[in-house]
């Protein structure tokens, strides 16, 4: 584990983007108001990215469409979408 640093919230404040360079870099921080610790500065752990499958690879059975869907409308069905 890294050695943590003990900063005050003036100095968190004041050059926050020096002490977020440094925690991407893998340091850490404790910020204190006067003696009391109050919170730390930490890298987040990126997360862990799922593999996406590769163009035309198919995961599990393929679907199939029925050549029903494919079958013009019945007149029944044309007037009940109100064409």
């Amino acid at each position: 584990m890294p050695s943590m640093t003990t900063i005050t919230t003036h100095e968190a404040k004041t050059h926050l983007s020096r002490y977020l360079a440094e925690v991407e870099q893998g340091k850490e921080y404790v910020i204190a108001r006067g003696k009391k610790a109050v919170a730390r500065l930490v890298p987040v752990k990126p997360a862990k990215q799922k593999s996406r499958p590769k163009v035309g690879d198919i995961e599990g059975k393929p679907f199939v469409f029925p050549d029903s869907a494919f079958a013009p409308l019945t007149p029944q069905e044309l007037k009940e979408w109100g064409l």
